[in-house]
């Protein structure tokens, strides 16, 4: 068994889909618009290494609450070393959405936070 991907809401799928791309080398698929649900648009981004993700937008999306709540928190990454951990750390943090800075976890994983357009939650890892 393998997880096939996650999909993530977004409230601006071009902004998001921009994101992936820019900072993780994404792969872009064909934007789907769906005929059973107009407005519903969702486009799959495939990472370098595997891994895909779906985005998915339509006009009646609410923005996410800050809060933490029952659910999935966030995503997780592994960029194969710390130097490319400190690396997309320092972009993202010329960009505005590093959350936190590249740091040893007490149980033993090298990763920062950043954050996608909509405030997804991304773990960079080593």
């Amino acid at each position: 068994m393998r997880l096939a991907h996650v999909a993530l809401w977004t409230l601006d799928l071009d902004a998001a889909v921009a994101f992936w791309r820019r900072h993780f080398d994404a792969e872009v698929g064909e934007l789907y618009e769906s005929r059973n649900r107009p407005g519903f648009r969702s486009r799959f981004i495939r990472l370098p290494d595997g891994g895909a993700i779906e985005l998915m937008a339509r006009p009646w999306v609410e923005a996410a609450s800050p809060a933490e709540r029952a659910g999935w928190d966030h995503v997780a990454v592994s960029l194969g070393g710390d130097a490319a951990v400190d690396a997309l750390a320092a972009r993202c943090r010329d960009d505005g959405c590093l959350l936190s800075g590249p740091r040893r976890t007490g149980d033993g994983f090298y990763e920062a936070v950043i954050a996608a357009p909509d405030g997804t939650r991304i773990e960079i890892t080593s």
